[in-house]
């Protein structure tokens, strides 16, 4: 198929690498502008449902766990604290 469209461009060979760019860009547009907008919505990617447990391990605690709802780091910051060994 490559090869198909490359025969039947025209011009030498810099006109060529130039057609070919050129339809390759357009394409890419194509389909960023038009086909995945109009897909996004047809795919599940933001519909995420979190199933409720069984309940088996409810009341179990592992030492040092601080819970479900507390987490052990920053959630505002990249940076960690600053150490005293320093």
């Amino acid at each position: 198929m490559y090869a198909w469209i490359w025969r039947r461009l025209p011009g030498g060979l810099w006109v060529k690498v130039t057609c070919s760019l050129v339809l390759v860009m357009a394409v890419g547009a194509l389909l960023w502008y038009v086909v995945f907008p109009w897909a996004t919505p047809l795919l599940p990617f933001d519909d995420v449902q979190v199933e409720a447990g069984t309940g088996e391990d409810a009341g179990t605690t592992v030492p040092g766990d601080e819970g479900p709802d507390e987490l052990p780091y920053s959630t505002t910051s990249n940076q960690p604290p600053p150490s005293s060994s320093r």
